[in-house]
């Protein structure tokens, strides 16, 4: 790190130790654990265009494509994980300078890093939910089922996406078979939201909740470019609480940022996390 940003990340470490820190995650900081960005130097930017879920749940074509995909893009988000990036926030929360977790992420790093009671904006990929009678079940389930159900399905990812997805030649799809909810045979779905899906409003209001709370938002790996997370910021700019990002590249909440570190999170966030063990903070256990 240069003499700036060292400069910078001893700053934001006196913020930790004062505790009050709420967490917004974004897709940078899982990165480092194989996952790619939608954007910007941490990452390539998102191929293809986004199921929305109005063409999800009104063609079956185009569903039976995206589970084709999205069965071959969760080996990669399946099998990631936690980086020294989740590690590091899940010791601050131990250590109790952290109020709270908030990520847009959609990978479930947060919890299998060792974070409590984290609010996941977008869902999680590791839950199916039925669309007709709304069981929950798990991925994995899932993933055993279409596997029996598509035995000779052998096609290879071009790329993968944040959100599971990935590229793939249609000419590959052909034959792919979807599978039914086990209870009543309804259309399944992952537990996410997608394009054009509304984030439900307990989370939001838990989150802005949280925020509100704060003594300092703390950014990680999210350019803010969409308004599902930028609006935290604009509250916490609002209710007078100070706003650190940590992100690499161009972020749309610098203009509000008190403190905007330009590095990579698998180096800044370790280092924090090693200071944070020498000061002890407010220990909880």
């Amino acid at each position: 790190m240069n003499l700036e940003v060292v400069e910078q990340v001893a700053r934001l470490d006196s913020w930790l130790a004062e505790g009050d820190v709420v967490i917004l995650s974004g897709a940078g900081l899982s990165t480092d654990s194989g996952i790619p960005d939608y954007r910007g130097p941490s990452g390539s930017a998102r191929q293809g265009t986004p199921m929305t879920y109005q063409t999800f749940t009104s063609d079956p074509v185009a569903r039976r494509r995206y589970w084709a995909r999205s069965h071959l893009g969760w080996r990669t988000i399946g099998d990631a994980r936690p980086n020294d990036g989740h590690l590091a926030v899940a010791r601050w929360q131990r250590l109790g300078a952290l109020t709270g977790v908030i990520t847009q992420n959609v990978d479930g790093l947060h919890q299998a890093a060792g974070a409590r009671d984290v609010v996941e904006l977008h869902g999680n990929l590791a839950r199916i939910v039925c669309l007709d009678c709304g069981e929950r079940s798990a991925r994995a389930e899932l993933e055993h089922r279409l596997t029996a159900a598509n035995p000779g399905f052998s096609a290879v990812a071009a790329s993968i996406n944040p959100d599971g997805d990935v590229e793939l030649d249609d000419a590959e799809l052909a034959g792919f078979a979807v599978v039914a909810c086990r209870s009543c045979d309804g259309v399944l779905k992952p537990d996410v939201v997608y394009f054009g899906e509304t984030v439900p409003a307990d989370r939001v209001a838990e989150s802005f909740a949280l925020v509100e709370s704060a003594r300092t938002l703390l950014v990680l790996g999210s350019s803010l470019t969409v308004m599902s997370g930028r609006r935290f910021v604009l509250r916490a700019v609002r209710e007078g609480i100070r706003v650190a990002i940590v992100n690499r590249g161009v972020s749309r909440g610098e203009p509000y940022a008190d403190l905007m570190i330009d590095a990579p999170l698998g180096v800044v966030l370790p280092n924090l996390a090693q200071s944070a063990e020498r000061h002890g903070y407010r220990l909880e256990i």
